[in-house]
């Protein structure tokens, strides 16, 4: 769809904006808002007669704020109105995302507000705060605060800079037809990005059951079926064997070389097939210079972090490397197909079964050693069989892959037109006024 523009323009005398419609104006901020920075959170202060809620830096998101499980500190009664916010306040964030904006629409009674935080209040009825909201989402998403500052330092929007930044500045009737567009338009597209996110979920719902049914029920859905005898795996074909993995793997640690990559594990992508570097290595993974302590590894091993095996963290060797000793290596007997494990081990009852044998007081402290895995029971089809729900996997997976992929660019084109539907109405360069409001 296109839109009309207006009749005449000028140059706005601000690099970042370009041409303005004749009739805006750019006034500096702080003739337009009152710019106010919140207050230090007092650790000291935390209760009192006056305590009020205390809004973060972390609390202001996009149009969102949150108000659930705020801290609190004590107001003095002298600093209620310097420090608290009412209905309409614009809030900028002054470091981390810099420039990110929310709304206060009086979500809370009375409510405190951080020195991270600017309270931008309008000075006269001409200003529509809805409007000033869009504007900083054009800056914030061409990067005009982060190319204005210091860029030796963390980024930050202090007080003395953004109170001199020029915004346009249309009649007031302007600024409300061209927010309440945004608004219209915005949500649109927010919706269709909504549909292709849930499409990805499901995609995502859709790929593992197709998976959880082929390496525990196999590709034949006339195979007859019989008891396995384990709760987790329940029936299974009948021509398939039920074993410990102690009988089908072994564990070897066998001391690492200088002449071997070493290789990391993924909860998502499995075992690397090459060196990792040290920003794509496990954070939760020292890398040593001797690396005598690290545990050689040779294609088709099947080798899981102890720390992340309740996550899923199993991968198929295919070259040979080394990997960190935070990982247990389980060489195959005979002729399993260890592929076919990985995809099983990664399976959510599968994953249940290893949470449920490994040890650990919380969650992120949870290890599972060599002798419980072990123990653990695991259908084994032939191996022929078990080579064919592998090349089928690879195959859904390439098929969910594509799907997913033209989800994500889809998405990817919404968030750049909604991103330029922003710029190009603040900046005057679409004219709204004669549109209708649907």
């Amino acid at each position: 769809m296109s839109f009309p523009r207006y009749p005449k323009y000028k140059d706005s005398g601000v690099a970042w904006l370009g041409e303005v419609p004749t009739h805006w104006s750019l006034p500096p901020l702080y003739l337009r808002y009152e710019l106010l920075l919140g207050k230090m959170l007092d650790t000291k202060r935390r209760t009192g007669a006056n305590s009020l809620p205390y809004l973060r830096n972390v609390d202001v998101q996009w149009d969102r704020v949150n108000t659930t499980e705020l801290p609190e500190m004590d107001i003095a009664p002298w600093e209620l109105q310097r420090f608290t916010l009412k209905a309409g306040d614009v809030l900028v964030c002054e470091g981390g995302e810099v420039g990110r904006t929310a709304m206060w629409r009086g979500e809370l009674d009375r409510c405190a507000f951080q020195k991270a935080i600017h309270r931008l209040r309008p000075l006269s009825a001409s200003e529509h705060t809805r409007f000033l909201y869009y504007c900083m989402r054009f800056a914030s998403a061409t990067n005009v605060f982060i190319a204005d500052g210091n860029q030796n330092t963390i980024p930050h929007l202090t007080g003395e800079s953004f109170r001199l930044y020029r915004f346009p500045c249309p009649p007031v009737r302007e600024q409300i037809a061209i927010a309440a567009f945004l608004d219209r338009e915005t949500e649109k597209i927010d919706a269709l990005v909504a549909e292709q996110r849930l499409l990805m979920d499901l995609l995502a719902e859709k790929r593992q059951a197709v998976i959880s049914h082929a390496v525990t029920r196999g590709l034949n859905p006339a195979a007859p079926m019989k008891a396995s005898g384990t709760e987790w795996i329940g029936e299974l074909p009948s021509h398939w064997d039920v074993s410990r993995i102690a009988n089908v793997f072994r564990e070897v640690a066998d001391a690492g070389t200088n002449d071997r990559p070493i290789l990391s594990v993924s909860i998502h992508h499995g075992v690397s097939d090459k060196e990792m570097d040290e920003e794509e290595m496990d954070r939760r993974v020292t890398r040593s210079d001797d690396r005598s302590k690290y545990k050689q590894v040779d294609p088709d091993d099947l080798v899981y972090n102890m720390m992340r095996a309740w996550q899923g963290a199993f991968g198929t060797v295919t070259v040979s490397g080394q990997v960190s000793p935070a990982y247990v290596v389980a060489r195959p007997h005979g002729r399993i197909v260890t592929e076919y494990v990985e995809h099983l081990l990664r399976t959510p009852h599968a994953v249940e079964q290893m949470r449920r044998h490994s040890r650990g007081v919380t969650d992120f402290r949870l290890r599972l050693y060599w002798d419980e895995f072990k123990n653990i029971r695991l259908p084994i089809p032939p191996q022929p069989e078990a080579i064919r729900i592998c090349s089928a996997i690879d195959e859904m997976d390439a098929r969910f892959d594509a799907l997913t992929a033209a989800c994500e660019e889809s998405v990817a084109l919404l968030q750049e037109r909604r991103t330029a539907l922003i710029s190009a109405a603040v900046t005057g360069q679409i004219d709204v006024r004669s549109l209708p409001a649907e």
